[in-house]
């Protein structure tokens, strides 16, 4: 579990914290004392960060991770960065990769340049994705499979990767990367994503729609024990076999999305059969990851099963919508 007095006081910037993932941890990080400032492309536009009620407290400054003189800027008097601003649709990846390789590949550089140059940055935490590893031939992944994202989403995120790997051995960047699995929670606003959009879709009485056939497997661990993971590994970095590496964050324990869906209707007391399209296209059929790295050297492991992490994120929405 983070500890509870590190961050006390800190300057910390949290790339993405307008969206799901960002928006925990800049939460996780205000609650224990850090001062935390965000970069965002539109700061008008209603986020996460509304959702989870932290942006009065953020430091929001305008700007594009794209835009290097904007990250320059924004690293003014930071000593920390968690670098989770990226262009995470998939389909939409799919449909238009040049914007996405220009946030999730040029964004990336311009943060960690920004890092490299400026003064007093002590640790910095990319994330990467399980989707990096592309299709293998040997599952779970751990984090010595070679990174073989082949799709514009994966390819963009492998390169991420590879970038921060290169800074920390080239320049002795203090920086870690994380490769989570599929992440639901509260505050995800995307409703192309499975679980916030199963769960709107049954708690108003609509018929739920999957994108594949259903087969698909994957790892889905909770937004809270993914929140914990950065926080931890930022207070591990000072630490020789922490500086440089990637760590898998995930369950270890795959479901099909059919069975997500199943459960998920389940939980939320009611009974219906979702629609499957089976149009998806270049997504892999199989990934789910070994924490076992992890466990090892950083001590986490998730805290929350995936029905705990369910029965929470639907409460969370049927706060959300009133329900």
């Amino acid at each position: 579990m983070a500890g509870k007095n590190f961050w006390q006081g800190r300057q910390v910037l949290v790339t993405g914290a307008d969206g799901f993932i960002g928006s925990w941890v800049a939460k996780g990080l205000l609650e224990q004392g850090a001062q935390v400032r965000t970069i965002v492309r539109q700061p008008g536009l209603a986020c996460s960060m509304d959702a989870l009620g932290i942006r009065e407290k953020l430091d929001v400054k305008p700007g594009d991770i794209t835009d290097y003189k904007a990250v320059e800027t924004a690293f003014n008097g930071v000593d920390s960065c968690f670098h989770l601003a990226a262009q995470a649709f998939v389909e939409q990846a799919n449909r238009n990769p040049l914007p996405t390789f220009e946030s999730n590949i040029k964004g990336t550089w311009n943060i960690l340049e920004a890092a490299r140059k400026g003064a007093g940055v002590e640790r910095v935490i990319v994330a990467s994705s399980d989707k990096a590893y592309g299709v293998q031939k040997k599952l779970p992944y751990t984090e010595d499979s070679p990174l073989l994202g082949r799709f514009p989403y994966d390819a963009s995120k492998a390169c991420a990767d590879v970038l921060a790997q290169g800074y920390a051995t080239s320049y002795g960047l203090p920086v870690s990367i994380t490769r989570n699995a599929n992440t639901f929670g509260g505050a995800d606003l995307n409703l192309s994503r499975i679980v916030p959009g199963v769960i709107k879709w049954v708690l108003h009485n609509e018929v739920p729609v999957i994108r594949s056939d259903g087969k698909p497997k994957r790892d889905y661990v909770y937004v809270k024990d993914i929140a914990n993971a950065y926080l931890l590994l930022g207070e591990n970095l000072h630490r020789r076999e922490v500086r440089g590496n990637a760590f898998n964050f995930g369950s270890g324990k795959p479901v099909s999305v059919l069975e997500l869906f199943t459960r998920i209707i389940r939980l939320c007391g009611k009974k219906v059969k979702p629609h499957i399209l089976n149009e998806a296209r270049n997504e892999i059929p199989a990934q789910w990851l070994s924490n076992r790295k992890a466990k090892k050297v950083l001590g986490w492991k998730p805290r929350y099963s995936l029905d705990q992490g369910l029965r929470e994120t639907i409460d969370w929405y049927k706060a959300y919508y009133r329900l």
